[in-house]
């Protein structure tokens, strides 16, 4: 089955590109913070130094760690869902779940090597930029030498590969479980995964809820002076944000039975057949819900965080110490939102990219190319509700703590300028990838679409 893998990536490339890029972004991401830890860890390096380095490796780098793991487990069970045909014909012709699930692995494990082999120049460098920026904002001595080394080289190939695999053994489960005829007839419908949800993914939501709660606790309790309260609130909208992903189906279904209404109203043909998706793709479309509740969960908490401590804190009392943690929290909140941005394109693109024979079919039929791009961009209206919606809810649990631990309220200012960009950028993200996508689609003329994706 592995020898099956390696010919799928082959004949495949293009629908495993998001699942590459997921690995090697991770990768960067993991191994730049990892290589803080090297750095610490040398020789000559004072205690104070080796504390502040190895502390922003563990911290930034798990939180870096989890969002390569729902990266890859989102793009990897959208391209397994992409494949549903395909998979169900082997099921038909006699393979086993557990070859499935070894050609999955294979597929992954293949991805994932090469990906983060790729990561390793590039993660040095960001590694080298971080730890100039450390020197910069004076939070470590100007004579700390840079190392990359057996931590960053872990994290960034060990531990990236293993949570690529464990990825794939989530998303193979379901689909090699289940019988020939399910298989088939779930094909058949496009939407592979049961409504139901396994215990697993509740689980691990309920888990990250725990987390969040728990941070959000001490950061309220910490008191107005210094950054402690930032220092656990940080991590609360990441953790919740994280559990709100792992209820992304479900998460989908409701804004689509809410919106589904407006939309048939106002939106005619196009509004038609973008409810009829969005009730057959919710997977699809809740791969790409994830990223976009961590874009906005961590760039709206983060930031409106940022402003609170800045509000509480009188001009006259701001020390250069402070100023280098604000440069240095904007820098880190960027990197990890940067990520969430580039992923969420990614996972539409692909997801778009895939539905050729879909769009040809439907143009084969009489719709026309403004009604094809007017579903496309129905349905995106329903992910933008839903993103902009759970990723604010995912905002709180960092700002309103942070808000009682400076102010003694757990009401803070409101700063709609803050939001407002935020979601601006989600909204043209969302927009140009998933139409610009499919607007390059619907140049090849549908006879031809729909032979070549046959």
């Amino acid at each position: 089955m592995f020898g099956l893998a390696v010919r799928s990536v082959r004949r495949r490339a293009t629908a495993f590109v998001a699942t590459f890029l997921a690995v090697f972004l991770g990768a960067v991401l993991v191994m730049a913070f990892g290589a803080l830890a090297d750095t610490g860890a040398a020789t000559g390096v004072s205690d104070l130094d080796q504390e502040t380095l190895t502390t922003m490796a563990v911290v930034v780098g798990g939180w870096g760690l989890l969002l390569v793991a729902f990266a890859v487990t989102s793009t990897l069970t959208l391209s397994v869902h992409q494949r549903a045909m395909e998979i169900a014909l082997l099921k038909s012709a006699g393979a086993t779940p557990a070859q499935l699930r070894q050609m999955i692995l294979g597929e992954a494990g293949l991805l994932a090597v090469v990906g983060a082999l790729v990561a390793v120049p590039f993660g040095a460098l960001s590694g080298r930029g971080l730890l100039a920026l450390l020197k910069r904002t004076d939070q470590v001595s100007e004579e700390v030498a840079y190392a990359f080394g057996p931590v960053a080289l872990g994290t960034g190939l060990g531990v990236t590969i293993l949570a690529a695999l464990g990825a794939a053994v989530v998303t193979s489960r379901r689909v090699a479980a289940m019988r020939v005829t399910a298989a088939l007839s779930s094909a058949a419908a496009a939407e592979p995964r049961p409504k139901r949800m396994g215990k697993a993914r509740v689980i691990a939501g309920v888990v990250f809820f725990g987390i969040s709660l728990q941070l959000s606790v001490m950061a309220a309790l910490a008191g107005p002076e210094g950054f402690d309260a930032m220092q656990f609130a940080g991590s609360a909208d990441i953790m919740f944000g994280l559990g709100l992903a792992c209820f992304a189906p479900v998460l989908m279904r409701w804004t689509t039975t809410l919106l589904a209404g407006p939309i048939l109203r106002f939106s005619g043909a196009s509004g038609y057949l973008a409810v009829l998706n969005l009730r057959q793709r919710t997977a699809q479309l809740a791969s790409a819900l994830t990223p976009v509740i961590l874009f906005v969960g961590i760039g709206v908490g983060t930031l409106w965080m940022q402003v609170i401590h800045n509000d509480t804190t009188p001009l006259s009392g701001v020390s250069a110490s402070e100023e280098a943690v604000e440069t240095l929290n904007f820098v880190i909140t960027g990197m990890i939102v940067l990520f969430a941005c580039i992923m969420l394109i990614n996972t539409l693109v692909a997801a778009t990219t895939h539905r050729r024979r879909e769009f040809g079919q439907q143009r084969l039929v009489g719709a026309t190319h403004r009604q094809v791009l007017g579903m496309v961009a129905a349905e995106n209206l329903v992910l933008i509700v839903a993103g902009l919606g759970f990723g604010t809810i995912a905002a709180l649990p960092t700002v309103l703590p942070m808000s009682y631990a400076k102010t003694d309220s757990w009401l803070p200012d409101p700063e709609p300028g803050l939001w407002l960009g935020t979601a601006a950028v989600a909204v043209v993200v969302t927009l140009a990838a998933s139409l610009g996508t499919a607007r390059r689609v619907l140049r090849t003329p549908a006879i031809e679409t729909v032979a070549r994706a046959g």
